[in-house]
């Protein structure tokens, strides 16, 4: 396979989501490319083959951080590892298995010899298949409750927690920055001034060098950062834990700032700065 695939096409073929196919990459486990005719993702023939690997493994129930080892170890120690374990645990579920299907069976037998013309029978059974927990262990019950006691046990162990987790949806800022090497420039900036962490970049779509859209995490909050003019700069609002933290980003961000002043006259914080940068974002500063 000499082409690039595309990632619809990659998605179509495979029978998984682009969004899928985006998770396995943020998680490391697969690579895309750029060329400059398509400015959507596209994968070569080594990430089809990774993969073809992960859609085996994650058939076999590898988790993600499993897989993320077995491909970041060279030899087959770790696979044998992890492959080894989940016997042990196909093992440790059949037996679970087993054991709830005696527990089921005792119940029926139970059932089997209630009267349900009684009132205290009836309760027994489910209310609409949703209240089976709470009936049994709320009603009188003749019994074997330690039967009762062990089915909890074994319907939780078996219970498997979902090994992709939603994401939930959450709020960002916008800052318009004018153009690409803008937004380049203050990725650098706030790094150094707050610590801020680059999440993603994202280029246009048909000529990548015209457009730049890039996420970054400044402490708990995400920015995103594009090369778009209208409107110009952005606004926040930024409390530090100390008087020391305000004034190192200070230092930093008034460099060829348009406006900027320290202020240690307001009555509720100490130490405050407004600054609005050269690349026309409105900063407040306090502690």
């Amino acid at each position: 396979m000499n082409d690039l695939i595309k990632i619809k096409d990659m998605s179509s073929k495979y029978d998984i989501s682009a969004r899928t196919l985006r998770y396995y990459e943020d998680m490391g486990l697969i690579e895309s490319v750029r060329n400059d005719d398509y400015a959507y993702r596209m994968y070569d023939d080594i990430a089809v083959k990774r993969l073809e690997q992960i859609l085996i493994l994650r058939k076999l129930n590898i988790s993600i951080k499993d897989i993320q080892r077995i491909f970041n170890t060279s030899g087959s120690e770790v696979v044998l590892e992890v492959l080894g374990k989940k016997v042990d645990a196909i093992d440790e579920e059949v037996s679970l298995l087993h054991e709830l299907k005696e527990i089921v069976l005792e119940f029926i037998k139970q059932i089997e010899q209630s009267d349900f013309g009684k009132e205290s029978d009836v309760k027994l059974l489910y209310e609409k298949a949703k209240e089976i927990e709470t009936q049994i262990v709320n009603v009188d019950y003749d019994g074997n409750s330690a039967n009762v006691n062990r089915l909890l046990e074994v319907t939780e162990k078996l219970a498997v927690a979902p090994d992709i987790v939603e994401k939930r949806s959450y709020c960002y800022l916008i800052f318009n920055l004018g153009s690409v090497s803008n937004v380049l420039e203050a990725c650098e900036m706030y790094g150094k001034a707050f610590g801020a962490e680059k999440l993603s970049e994202e280029r246009g779509f048909i000529e990548p060098d015209s457009w730049i859209g890039m996420d970054i995490k400044l402490f708990n909050f995400t920015i995103f950062m594009q090369s778009t003019s209208n409107p110009l700069g952005g606004n926040c609002c930024t409390k530090f834990a100390s008087q020391k933290e305000l004034r190192k980003a200070y230092d930093v961000v008034k460099e060829e700032a348009i406006e900027c002043s320290l202020n240690t006259d307001w009555h509720w914080t100490p130490l405050s700065a407004i600054v609005k940068d050269k690349f026309g974002v409105n900063w407040l500063f306090c502690v």
